[in-house]
C-alpha cells in the first residue's frame, strides 16, 4: 500500500524575512491553519504560534508586543506570552501562583521554525517538533552568494488552489502565450520537450534540452525550480518558487529569482520597481485563466478525473503528468483540509470580481516591505506636487508686471511639470500597486 504524503510534516516558508514586521505580530494561513508571527524584542529571530489565545481563542495577530516585556500581548484581555510561548502574566490573576502552577495548561501552540536563505520557514505541525529538527529545509542550491549568484524575493497571495499553482508552474510553454509581451513572445513558441530524469515520492527531477538547457525540479510539497545554463559561459538564471497551500482556492507563492551576471543591475534596480513592473504582471497574466480552469476541473472531476478532461499529447506536457500522476498516487487527488475541519463545497463559485481577483494591494503591496515604503513615499510625492503647484501658480499671480514674465513665466513651466508627474504617479505609477486589469486580446 503506498504511503500517504504527509502535508503537515513539511517545511513551509510563510516570506521573506525582509517583509515581515518587527514591531507587530502579522498573521498569516498555511494549510487553512492561522497562525501569528511576531519577534521577541530579545531574540534575533522571529517566532510563528497559532493564532489563538489559549484563554478565549482571540486572534493573537491582533495583539501587540509588549514595550516593557517584549513578550506578545492578547489585545482581549492582555495576556502575555514569551517566545516559548509560556505564558508569562495574567492580569485578571488574583494569585501570582496561578501562572506557575498551571503553566503547561496556559502555553501558546508553538510551531517550530528556522530563518535562511532569507525566508521565514515554518513546520506546521507542533506534535513532531523532534522530526523537524531532523528534517533538511527544501533549500535552492541556487540561493547562494558564495557561488556567485543574487536574487530578489516575491510573494503574493493567489485566488486559485496550491494543486493549480504547481500545475502551473510545472508548465514552461504557456510562458510565451500567457506572459507574451512581458516574459513570452507567441510568434516565437516552438515545441518544448521534457523529459523526466527522476520521479520518486520526494523528488520529481525533468530536464528540457532546447536553446538553453534547463533543469526543472519538483520537491514535494512546495519547491519548484527551474535552473537554466546560458551555453558554456557558465551563466545561469533560476527561477525558484515555493507553492504554499492556504485554504481551499487560495495558494501563495513565495518566488526567489537567482543568478550569476549583471550582478550591477541587479543592485541598481529597486525591489519595488520589479515588482510592479514584471513579477505582479506576470501573474496576473496566470490568474483569471487558473481561477476559471480550476472551477471547469472541479466540475468533471466528481464524476471523472483530470486524465479523461485533460488531453496531453505532447512531450511539454510531460511534467503535468508527472505530478499530477504523484498527486493521485500519494495524496489521493486530496489536501487535508478534514484534518483541520475544513469541509470544501461541491463546487466553488468563481469570483467574477475582476477588481477583487486581480487584487494587487491585497494579495501583494501589504505583505511586501518594498512596495509599502515605495507606495508611501509615491504618495507623500503627489502631495508635495500638488502643493508646490498650487502654491507656484498663487505666487506667479502676485507678481508684479515686469517681473511676470522674467520670473513668472519659468515658475509657471515648473508648475506645470509638477501638475504632469502628479498626474503620471496618480494615474500610471500608483495604480501598479493596487489594481491593473489583465486583457489578453489586448496584447
Amino acid at each position: 500500500m503506498t504511503d500517504k504524503f504527509n502535508f503537515f510534516q513539511q517545511w513551509y516558508p510563510l516570506s521573506p524575512v525582509e517583509d515581515l514586521a518587527l514591531d507587530q505580530p502579522t498573521s498569516v494561513t498555511l494549510l487553512g491553519m492561522r497562525l501569528v508571527i511576531w519577534k521577541p524584542k530579545s531574540s534575533q529571530s522571529f517566532r510563528v504560534f497559532l493564532d489563538q489565545c489559549p484563554h478565549r481563542l482571540a486572534p493573537l495577530s491582533e495583539g501587540r508586543i509588549d514595550d516593557k516585556t517584549g513578550n506578545l500581548m492578547c489585545s482581549y484581555h492582555g495576556w502575555q506570552f514569551d517566545e516559548q510561548g509560556i505564558c508569562t502574566h495574567i492580569p485578571q490573576a488574583e494569585n501570582p501562583e496561578l501562572i506557575s502552577k498551571n503553566k503547561e495548561n496556559l502555553c501558546s501552540v508553538v510551531l517550530p521554525v528556522r530563518q535562511q536563505q532569507d525566508l521565514l520557514w515554518v513546520w506546521p505541525d507542533a506534535q513532531s517538533s523532534e522530526q523537524a529538527a531532523n528534517t533538511p529545509l527544501p533549500l535552492s542550491p541556487q540561493i547562494d552568494a558564495a557561488k556567485g549568484f543574487v536574487w530578489s524575493s516575491f510573494v503574493r497571495d493567489l485566488e486559485y488552489d496550491w494543486q493549480t499553482l504547481v500545475e502551473n508552474v510545472a508548465d514552461p510553454s504557456h510562458v510565451a502565450f500567457a506572459h507574451h509581451g512581458v516574459q513570452g513572445d507567441r510568434a516565437k513558441a516552438r515545441p518544448l520537450p521534457i523529459k523526466i530524469v527522476q520521479s520518486t515520492p520526494h523528488l520529481i527531477e525533468a530536464s528540457s534540452d532546447t536553446r538553453f538547457p534547463t533543469t526543472i525540479t519538483f520537491e514535494p510539497p512546495c519547491r519548484l525550480e527551474y535552473a537554466i545554463q546560458f551555453g558554456k559561459a557558465e551563466k545561469q538564471v533560476g527561477l525558484v518558487t515555493y507553492c504554499i497551500p492556504v485554504s481551499p482556492g487560495k495558494s501563495r507563492i513565495v518566488a526567489q529569482f537567482p543568478r550569476n551576471f549583471a550582478k550591477t543591475l541587479h543592485r541598481l534596480r529597486p525591489r519595488w520597481w520589479d515588482h510592479i513592473s514584471e513579477r505582479n504582471e506576470v501573474l496576473d497574466g496566470d490568474m483569471v485563466l487558473l481561477q476559471q480552469q480550476e472551477y471547469f476541473l472541479q466540475q468533471t472531476q466528481s464524476s471523472q478525473s483530470w486524465k479523461t478532461f485533460y488531453k496531453l499529447p505532447t512531450s511539454a506536457d510531460r511534467l503535468v503528468i508527472e505530478y499530477r500522476n504523484w498527486f493521485d498516487k500519494y495524496c489521493q487527488g486530496q489536501l487535508p483540509w478534514s484534518q483541520v475541519g475544513i469541509s470544501i463545497p461541491d463546487i466553488r463559485q468563481i469570483n467574477e470580481n475582476r477588481e477583487q481577483v486581480l487584487d494587487r494591494y491585497k494579495q501583494h503591496t501589504q505583505h511586501c516591505s518594498s512596495c509599502r515604503q515605495a507606495l508611501k513615499v509615491l504618495q507623500r510625492l503627489q502631495v508635495g506636487l500638488l502643493a508646490y503647484f498650487a502654491i507656484t501658480v498663487c505666487a506667479v499671480a502676485l507678481l508684479s508686471d515686469a517681473s511676470r514674465v522674467q520670473l513668472g513665466l519659468p515658475l509657471t513651466l515648473t508648475a506645470l511639470l509638477s501638475l504632469g508627474i502628479y498626474a503620471w504617479l496618480k494615474f500610471k505609477l500608483i495604480p501598479k500597486f493596487y489594481f491593473v486589469d489583465y486583457i489578453h486580446a489586448h496584447r
